[in-house]
């Protein structure tokens, strides 16, 4: 079974990839006096609260993939934003028959409006969203954790990933998106450095995905 191709998850990503591409022509303007790369996480959060932020649907199909295949039971997501990349996790859990993803969002705005996307996919039932903050409500999963999706603030991904460390599987996946974005320096330096315990490949899909094995 391919849940992907189901009429209801199939509507419901064409809409928001549709919604996506009308929002990236006609961006969200940054509406605050101070920089973005100085703002808070929860300034930027509402400021950003329209901004879907999405992956690729190339993206997206390669995130149903690695879940097919390395059937996780606990899937968490750092930065649900209108659950796009949510809903894809939660397919491939629908049609593996085993497996939870826990995303967590700090926008209320998004959190909202993804438990609706995932409901009308049909997939909410296999998804606990997490509002507030990452570093706080992450702190809640209980491992061991076999695929982690890192797509929030990129600032935040290595105190994410840190986090979730000693929960993570034997062998489990870490994706991060936009790994071509300069302020994922930090973090590419950590996960390809090999004391740190991690075998890494940089992943052609838009935006760079870098795609970690915990060894």
């Amino acid at each position: 079974m391919n849940t992907l191709t189901t009429t209801g998850t199939a509507t419901v990503l064409d809409r928001l990839f549709a919604a996506a591409d009308l929002e990236a022509a006609n961006p969200v303007p940054w509406p605050l006096d101070t920089p973005i790369t100085e703002a808070t996480a929860e300034q930027r959060a509402e400021a950003l609260a329209e901004a879907y932020l999405p992956i690729s649907r190339s993206a997206g199909h390669l995130l149903y993939t690695l879940v097919r295949n390395g059937r996780p039971e606990t899937i968490v997501e750092f930065g649900t934003s209108y659950g796009i990349s949510t809903v894809y996790l939660a397919a491939a859990v629908a049609d593996n028959g085993v497996g939870h993803v826990w995303t967590t969002e700090l926008s209320q705005t998004k959190v909202d409006a993804a438990r609706d996307n995932l409901e009308q996919a049909g997939v909410g039932g296999h998804v606990t969203i997490l509002p507030g903050d990452a570093l706080v409500t992450l702190a809640e999963v209980r491992g061991p954790i076999g695929l982690v999706l890192l797509d929030g603030w990129k600032d935040l991904c290595l105190p994410v990933l840190r986090l979730l460390e000693d929960r993570l599987a034997p062998g489990a996946l870490i994706v991060a998106d936009d790994s071509t974005f300069a302020s994922m320096a930090d973090y590419l330096a950590y996960v390809r450095d090999p004391a740190h315990g991690y075998v890494t490949v940089d992943f052609p899909v838009e935006d760079g995905m870098e795609i970690s094995c915990r060894a």
